[in-house]
């Protein structure tokens, strides 16, 4: 048996911009059901919002993302902020994404692409516990933490 874990962002009306964005970040594909493909009338408000969306790569990478019905304030649903201090990381985030790889130079693509308008939480170089860790909050409100992995 194989399980997989994928994480799921629940935005507030951004999904479509968000799972289009982290598909070209991470080469993917990005699938997008709306509303109104599930049924909602078309005519409705937000009908044209993501209900299921996926980002998959052939790396193995992958992402799910919907609207949050009705709600179109803000960015990311649970917000918050993540920042470093004396060599900690303070947040009030419910989670990060987290993306490893073997090597720094398989992050520095999909690691550049995210940090368009994005907040550098720590650059992504070399540290004491990985030849390479770096986190940003990308420009939907998600922050990822980059890390290089041993095999």
């Amino acid at each position: 048996m194989t399980i997989q874990t994928t994480p799921h962002l629940n935005f507030r009306g951004d999904a479509r911009q968000a799972l289009e964005f982290y598909g070209a970040a991470f080469d993917g594909h990005v699938s997008i059901t709306t509303y109104a493909e599930v049924g909602m009338p078309a005519d409705l408000p937000g009908a044209d919002a993501v209900v299921f969306g996926l980002v998959a790569a052939g790396t193995g990478f992958r992402v799910m993302a919907y609207d949050i019905p009705g709600s179109t304030e803000g960015s990311i649903a649970g917000g918050g902020s993540t920042r470093r201090q004396d060599n900690a990381t303070i947040t009030d985030q419910a989670f990060f994404v987290s993306v490893g790889s073997e090597s720094l130079d398989e992050l520095r693509g999909p690691w550049d692409a995210l940090a368009a308008d994005a907040v550098i939480v720590e650059p992504l170089a070399a540290s004491a516990w990985s030849a390479g860790f770096g986190m940003l909050t990308d420009r939907f409100g998600v922050t990822w933490s980059f890390s290089v992995t041993p095999a």
